[in-house]
């Protein structure tokens, strides 16, 4: 049963907009919405509030496997991009889509898959782009794909990696409502900007719409943005990016060990939007869905399983008034601002993961 958001929900999670903003579209069929309507019915009601400020937002959609079409031919990776973007646009939104396939993904570790062979990525992304059609959405290529090779990536070609995405830059931007972002990794990881720029232009930046940061980690908005800043000027200037903000509202994790895996003490960033202030950054999006693994560690689950325990702390921890909250029955609205309140002062928060700690 999917969480409906219309109505006063949907309004306000839209108040102030400008004209010319670009409306993501929210899914109302996500895990966090799913968890909403079960902790309602069992009498969670503070952590299905909480939970809200989650399934209330837009978030990525990630396609990461060969969905194999049926006997009819429907079905199949083409027919599940389509999907998304005819919902989005029936809803007078756009999608925000990641293409996460490449052959040797995430180098063997945590997320390791991907298409078995160039040929095969590059059909893959074919269909991905014939999915979208006519209709708008913003796609994020590949996150880690340029970094992870920067950085050293065993079993993967950087030849064959590199003309791979620019492939699916080129194929992508054939499409005339998509913009189109090349994963650039995050401020900590690189820190050399330099080391990116030639690896980034052998990827297709260049045909890009630009570039994003921060995807899946938690590196601070300011950070972010003066990376990005650095990268666009070691690119020649003129370079747009997009900042991942869906977990970074307390910044990095500073601990020895895997900083970046389902790190504790992590809360909601900024809300999905194009009014970011800065000229060159498009859109703060929430590109790593909110409550999804980072892998085995710390107790998580694998890669991207829905972790409502872990979600309930990233919302329970976001502050500011720029957060809406979903309000179920019996408790009043959410003006968005926690004030003080710890952890330990809300429902459910017993069963928010313990401290321990690591980062790329």
């Amino acid at each position: 049963m999917g969480l409906a958001l219309s109505g006063g929900v949907g309004a306000a999670a839209d108040a102030g907009r400008a004209p010319g903003d670009v409306e993501f579209w929210v899914n109302p069929d996500t895990s966090a919405a799913r968890q909403v309507v079960e902790w309602q019915k069992r009498g969670r009601l503070a952590d299905a509030w909480f939970m809200g400020r989650i399934a209330t937002r837009a978030q990525a959609e990630w396609l990461y496997e060969d969905t194999v079409a049926s006997a009819d031919g429907t079905g199949g990776t083409r027919d599940v991009v389509r999907g998304y973007v005819e919902k989005a646009a029936a809803a007078g939104r756009t999608a925000v889509l990641v293409a996460y396939f490449v052959p040797h993904r995430d180098c063997g570790d945590y997320s390791a898959g991907g298409a078995r062979d160039a040929a095969h990525y590059r059909a893959w992304i074919d269909a991905f782009a014939d999915g979208i059609g006519t209709h708008t959405a913003y796609v994020i290529v590949e996150p880690d794909a340029v970094a992870q090779e920067v950085a050293g990536c065993e079993g993967a070609d950087a030849t064959e990696r590199y003309a791979l995405l620019a492939h699916a830059v080129a194929r992508l931007k054939q499409q005339p409502g998509a913009k189109v972002y090349l994963d650039a990794g995050n401020a900590s990881w690189i820190p050399q900007e330099s080391r990116l720029v030639e690896p980034l232009r052998q990827a297709g930046v260049d045909r890009a719409d630009g570039f994003a940061l921060n995807v899946s980690n938690y590196r601070t908005t300011e950070e972010s943005t003066a990376y990005g800043h650095r990268i666009a000027r070691a690119l020649g200037g003129g370079k747009h990016f997009v900042v991942d903000t869906s977990r970074n509202g307390n910044g990095p994790y500073t601990g020895a060990d895997k900083a970046w895996c389902n790190p504790p003490g992590r809360a909601l960033g900024t809300p999905p939007t194009t009014r970011t202030g800065d000229p060159a950054v498009d859109a703060y999006l929430w590109i790593k869905r909110p409550g999804e693994s980072d892998g085995t560690c710390r107790g998580g689950p694998a890669a991207g399983t829905w972790w409502p325990e872990y979600a309930l702390g990233l919302a329970v921890r976001a502050r500011g008034t720029h957060l809406v909250s979903l309000a179920p029955p019996g408790l009043p609205g959410d003006t968005g601002d926690t004030g003080d309140t710890s952890d330990a002062d809300v429902a459910g928060a017993r069963d928010v993961p313990p401290a321990q700690g690591r980062q790329t």
